[in-house]
């Protein structure tokens, strides 16, 4: 098995390979405008797996799909010369799904700021249903506002476990 690191660098040479010499190697009018947009490969480097996408509608991704998966053999032994390493992993072209999760997201995000901005106008003439800070207070003041300390200054009320007993 070959480490992680050594994965990373094939994973990323075939990378840099297909996508710039996708062109060239393919030669087909119908070829849409491909990106590479991520390549893994297994443990042993036996397996690529290369995720893409393409820019354009659904006819021109399943036209580039059939191209990828028709040139899939030119483009292994490409990368196999090139890569001059001792066995050539075998490609898989996988559509990566981008384009309609960064959608999905915004359809998300767009929802969430509605509901928010219909919070806000329900809260714009919110008021409390009792006090507003209807929390009690364990102690109050006195009426001349001084509280009931010793002439030291020193409070001396003593709070003692239940039970226990005083000295």
């Amino acid at each position: 098995m070959a480490d992680e690191a050594r994965a990373r660098k094939v994973a990323d040479r075939i990378k840099t390979l297909t996508a710039a010499n996708l062109d060239a190697i393919v030669k087909d009018p119908d070829l849409g405008f491909v990106t590479v947009t991520d390549v893994r490969v297994t443990g042993d480097l036996q397996h690529a797996s290369l995720f893409y996408t393409v820019f354009g509608d659904e006819l021109q991704r399943t036209r580039t799909a059939k191209l990828l998966e028709a040139n899939k053999g030119k483009l292994r032994s490409f990368v196999g010369k090139q890569l001059g390493i001792r066995l050539t992993p075998s490609l898989e072209w996988i559509a990566d799904a981008i384009p309609e999760n960064a959608a999905h997201l915004e359809d998300l995000l767009k929802e969430a700021r509605e509901r928010d901005a219909a919070v806000a106008r329900a809260a714009e003439g919110a008021r409390y249903a009792g006090d507003a800070d209807p929390y009690r207070k364990d102690r109050e003041d006195d009426a001349d506002g001084t509280d009931e300390d010793d002439a030291d200054g020193a409070d001396h009320d003593v709070l003692e476990a239940p039970g226990a007993d005083a000295r």
